[in-house]
């Protein structure tokens, strides 16, 4: 009850969690090191070298060919190098699933962490080697890595933490991320490693998380939930949780494992085809579609494709591109830590209105500023805090209802292809944005970002007609609450069915 009033006293019960699980919390910090810190770091380190590798392209192309290239052609082998990680990204999310049955949580890391360091000596000689071929493959590659991490971090991780701890280990996921965008930011400013010289070492730094991760992993035991249902080791499982949770009895954890695996026994997992057959989830899967293709077409990753493009359509002056973007990243890993205690206490479909709602609100301001800040000298200055407000409702809604939606709105035997289905629309919308925003920002100018208002829009009213709110339900109850929501016919036939399980209980 206590709890209920004063959320401050729920922050110090976690705090006070942590530490009786240290070994937990080494866990957090590994995984994530080599997990979505990697995704976050590729999504926006691209920003503070652009004009170094553009110009890496047109000496490549003049020594090789001859030839100086224009700017759109130049434009589009940037877009194509920007947006090639997304390609991996979608290859790596759908090997992931028969690579973490075959080889297990913590091996799958290991072997991902392998792919990233050769994508790093890839950055790191592409210099030497004068091709921007490389740094083409090196994307795709830290793609791939990324596509594999962001299921294998989560997945360790929730399976290793106790019960009491799942809420705290679920936003360190997107903590982490968020992280990955920031210090990307941070090593690409003049002072660190965004500098004509050092600015492969800041493409290659994947490498060196990679490589931190591949030493300390090794330390801590495998997912004792891989271990007992896939491996059938119930002696395994027993010491990685002594290891994890500490030396005392944890049978009734073992007898809960067990009891889940004779539950799934006979559960077949529906494909892809099955689910988009199923009209009874169809709302469910309208959802899912919706909410991944906002997500990603929202406009955020384009802020950080192209964050310096972005800067400079807002006004900023060149040699304070960096300093603004770094303020960017730091606004989302900061709301991203203070969103735990939102998450916890509002629901999803609360969450995922108002930060839609203020998006679309800060987009609508922010084509204004850009339009009219050439006869007001201040408005550039309003453009930069609309950037920073449009992170802001991003990292407070959008971020952290989305991702746990697949899993939420399906029974276990749909589960892992709704998954599929939301991974590779992620994928697929983030090779898009990187590809079309630059010329969406070259021919609209002021007006780039109304097309990301459309989806905002869009998705807020899908979600505030067609979305019961799912906060403590189970997936059967929030089938039902769809179908009570959709529910075609008179009346008399709902409430036939709805009284059904009643006169049941009483017969």
């Amino acid at each position: 009850f206590s709890r209920t009033l004063n959320p401050g006293i729920r922050w110090v019960t976690y705090s006070r969690a942590e530490l009786d699980y240290p070994v937990v919390v080494a866990a957090i910090f590994v995984s994530g090191i080599g997990g979505t810190f990697q995704y976050g770091f590729s999504i926006s380190v691209m920003t503070s070298p652009s004009a170094f590798i553009n110009q890496l392209v047109n000496q490549t192309c003049v020594h090789r060919y001859g030839v100086h290239l224009p700017e759109g052609q130049l434009s589009l082998i940037w877009s194509f190098m920007v947006s090639i990680f997304c390609v991996g990204g979608l290859l790596g999310s759908l090997v992931a699933s028969p690579l973490l049955s075959r080889f297990g949580r913590k091996r799958c890391l290991l072997g991902n962490n392998c792919v990233t360091v050769a994508g790093a000596v890839l950055m790191l000689l592409s210099t030497t080697a004068q091709s921007f071929e490389m740094i083409m493959a090196a994307r795709f590659i830290y793609g791939v890595s990324a596509g594999v991490g962001l299921s294998v971090h989560s997945i360790y991780l929730l399976e290793c933490a106790p019960k009491r701890l799942r809420g705290m280990v679920g936003v360190t996921v997107a903590t982490f991320a968020s992280f990955g965008k920031f210090l990307a930011q941070l090593l690409g400013i003049s002072e660190f490693l965004g500098t004509r010289e050092r600015w492969p070492w800041l493409l290659g730094f994947n490498g060196f998380a990679a490589l931190l991760q591949l030493s300390t992993l090794p330390f801590l035991p495998e997912s004792p939930r891989f271990l007992l249902l896939d491996r059938g080791d119930q002696q395994a499982c027993e010491r990685a949780l002594r290891k994890l949770w500490g030396d005392r009895d944890h049978s009734r954890e073992v007898e809960e494992m067990l009891e889940e695996k004779a539950a799934q026994q006979g559960i077949r997992s529906h494909s892809v085809l099955e689910l988009m057959r199923n009209r009874s989830l169809r709302w469910q899967l309208l959802t899912v579609l919706v909410s991944y293709l906002a997500l990603q077409l929202c406009g955020i990753n384009a802020v950080y494709f192209y964050l310096f493009a972005v800067l400079r359509a807002a006004g900023i002056k060149e040699h304070q591109l960096r300093y603004a973007a770094l303020g960017t990243g730091l606004c989302e890993t900061v709301t991203s830590v203070a969103c735990f205690l939102i998450i916890e206490k509002t629901g999803k479909k609360v969450l995922l209105l108002r930060g839609y709602t203020g998006m679309s609100a800060v987009l609508i301001l922010l084509t204004i500023t850009l339009y009219f800040q050439k006869h007001v000298s201040w408005l550039p200055y309003c453009s930069l805090v609309l950037i920073f407000l449009f992170i802001f409702c991003f990292a407070s809604g959008p971020a952290g209802a989305t991702a746990p939606l697949a899993g939420d709105l399906f029974t276990q035997q749909f589960k892992s292809a709704a998954y599929i289905i939301a991974c590779t629309i992620n994928w697929i919308c983030l090779f898009v944005v990187g590809m079309v925003f630059p010329i969406i920002v070259e021919h609209l100018q002021a007006f780039c970002f109304l097309i990301f208002l459309f989806f905002c829009i869009s998705c807020g009213l899908f979600i505030k007609f067609n979305v019961p709110e799912i906060k403590n339900l189970t997936a059967l109850q929030i089938a039902a609450e769809f179908q009570k929501m959709h529910a075609k016919g008179n009346e008399s036939k709902t409430t036939e069915v709805n009284k059904f399980p009643t006169q049941e209980t009483k017969l």
